[in-house]
């Protein structure tokens, strides 16, 4: 299961959380400090304030962080929310039919796309540059100079010159892809869905969605510009922006186009990435015209060009291996989609619409972990790995409880769920029964993705090449398509999820076991032994929570009952088994009534005080 744009992060979509301060690294050779530090998008901001407030050093304010942090998370979870939206509007018109399939199987170009240019591969390397180049204006500002903030040097700004240099041999590869994906769309769909019923349909969405090439990569080149710039309300609003235009193109031209307008949409979404982007990034390249803008933090010192050359090797060495693992990871959908074209039509709409709802449960695990792993990674470059231990252990239990307690929530409100969400217009009520069972098969896999996601972040915040997540997600990839074949024959869209949730399992299970003496040294026995209680803790929850679902009546009834049935249980359940974080949330709920008496307590006391002031005073 991996994300599909504007739906929450589930491929390792990650960039350098302290690409500035790679920039300012010193002039020792010290491949480890500083640290590439690898977090999830769309929530940098996030990650870079976790950071520099744990870290210490140069930076924006903890106030600054604090508000980037919080309009971040809040613009994250609005795409998330759309996508939703999206998806329910898609069902609405074309239920899950060949129609949605042509389209699903157009849309795996976005997905690659947005996991390539605006989430992985282009960060990884635009981030780190803009970083060293904001560094050099820094420091010849800094320098002595005609004027005050006039600089020393007479050469052009650093962070132009970069876009001078760079931007327009990056456009032309763009436009070079988008060109390729355009002409080669009927081997595409026939290498994508050989089975599919209608391949021209899905060569005319393919064609449209091809646009993306060129506009992800302009969005994804603003993105890292200004997120070295500590610009990211822009960069955080761009899945916004994207699926209100897929909703918008659905609702004014689904009747005339099809499902071509999903299609549209994207073309549409996509420029709108940009367009939402440039104004901010443009007033950032003119602001330093002629004269360098007021530094938001204290210039660091000059940087010698020496220094910067192990950080590029380093970081070029990471990109490799962070990439193949991305690659390997978004597999997974384009294996399920294969198998599933061989099916009857909606298959692979059914798959779609049920990964949509199951993994939100791990978006939120996740978001929770992003902070976290700057904290991580400066540890390790510290050399303390007790620190970095204690942390990813912790990260580990409280990601895995808030994904088994949503898993518990999805297993038991399923068939409420996707009746809720999608029985409407042409999504029928046997495409809810095959949904619901689907959704339910996916949960089964929801801890394994969360680890997946958590630990391969771990593994990358050494700051070194390592093979290892690669290696480990290349076996399940190998066990998810040797499982779906074998069972798609006879349990058709159910194998294929279940295949799913089998192999990321082993992938989550070989990452946990590869961390070691060079990366975290976690205590595997007592992170297996916490999960594990945890797990018997949404069992049980899943079970109580299904029962009250059941007789609860209407769907959004039955939603919100299981739902709340499934949370208590799995508080309570969890403390008996001593599960730490089910006990720690309880504690606090049970001291938030004395917390309140003791400020009504004290309210008292303090008007008590003003009134025999007031009446001591006349």
């Amino acid at each position: 299961m991996t994300a599909v744009p504007g739906t929450g992060p589930t491929a390792p979509a990650t960039v350098p959380a302290t690409a500035t301060a790679t920039a300012t690294a010193p002039a020792a050779p010290a491949p480890l400090e500083p640290a590439p530090v690898l977090v999830p998008v769309p929530v940098p901001a996030s990650a870079s304030a976790a950071g520099t407030a744990s870290g210490g050093g140069g930076g924006p304010g903890t106030s600054f962080l604090a508000r980037a942090a919080a309009v971040t998370a809040a613009l994250t979870v609005a795409g998330s929310l759309l996508g939703l939206v999206r998806d329910q509007v898609l069902a609405h018109f074309f239920g899950a039919g060949s129609e949605t399939d042509a389209f699903l199987v157009a849309w795996t170009v976005p997905e690659m796309a947005a996991t390539l240019l605006i989430e992985d591969g282009l960060a990884f390397f635009l981030v780190p540059a803009f970083s060293a180049a904001l560094a050099r204006r820094a420091a010849t500002a800094s320098g002595p100079g005609p004027g005050p903030g006039h600089g020393s040097g007479p050469g052009p700004d650093p962070v132009r010159a970069l876009v001078v240099t760079s931007l327009p041999r990056m456009v032309l590869c763009f436009v070079a892809a988008g060109l390729a994906l355009i002409a080669a769309a009927p081997l595409l769909v026939a290498l994508l869905a050989p089975g599919l019923p209608d391949p021209g349909l899905a060569v005319d969405c393919t064609r449209l969605t091809a646009t993306c090439a060129l506009t992800f990569g302009l969005a994804g080149y603003a993105s890292a510009a200004l997120r070295a710039h500590q610009r990211f309300v822009a960069p955080a609003a761009v899945y916004v922006v994207y699926n209100a235009a897929i909703i918008t193109a659905l609702a004014l031209f689904a009747a005339p186009l099809g499902v071509r307008a999903a299609a549209l949409g994207v073309a549409v979404g996509g420029a709108c990435m940009v367009l939402v982007q440039a104004p901010t990034l443009w007033r950032q390249l003119r602001r330093h015209r002629g004269t360098a803008a007021p530094a938001r933090t204290p210039a660091p010192p000059p940087v010698a060009r020496t220094a910067g050359e192990p950080a590029v090797r380093l970081e070029t060495a990471v990109i490799r291996t962070v990439l193949l693992f991305a690659l390997c990871r978004q597999a997974q959908v384009l294996i399920e989609r294969f198998l599933a074209s061989s099916l009857p039509a909606g298959a692979i709409s059914h798959l779609n619409y049920a990964q949509k709802v199951a993994q939100m449960p791990m978006v939120l695990s996740l978001m929770l972990c992003t902070v976290t792993f700057p904290v991580v990674a400066r540890a390790l470059a510290d050399g303390d790995t007790r620190r970095a231990r204690d942390r990813v252990e912790r990260d580990l239990v409280l990601a895995g409880a808030v994904v088994l307690c949503g898993a518990a929530a999805i297993v038991a409100c399923a068939p409420a769920l996707a009746r809720l969400l999608f029985e409407r217009g042409a999504f029928t009520g046997t495409d809810t029964a095959t949904t619901a069972a689907v959704m339910r098969v996916y949960a089964l896999g929801l801890l394994g993705h969360t680890l997946v996601g958590a630990l391969a972040r771990a593994h990358f915040s050494v700051g070194r090449a390592t093979w290892a997540p690669f290696a480990a997600m290349a076996v399940g990839i190998v066990a998810t398509a040797g499982l779906g074949s074998l069972t798609v024959g006879r349990f058709g869209v159910y194998g294929i999820a279940g295949a799913n949730a089998a192999g990321i399992c082993v992938t989550a299970a070989l990452l946990l076991r590869a961390l070691g003496p060079r990366a975290v040294p976690l205590r595997t026995r007592a992170v297996v032994g916490r999960l594990a209680r945890l797990g018997l803790a949404a069992a049980g929850s899943a079970a109580l929570g299904a029962l009250c679902a059941h007789h609860a009546g209407p769907p959004a009834l039955a939603v919100c009952a299981g739902g709340l049935v499934v949370a208590v249980a799995f508080l309570l359940l969890g403390r008996a088994l001593g599960a730490w974080p089910c006990a720690y949330v309880l504690g606090r709920c049970a001291a938030l009534p004395r917390a309140a008496r003791g400020h009504a307590l004290t309210a008292r006391a303090l008007r008590s005080v003003t009134r025999k002031r007031r009446r001591h005073d006349r």
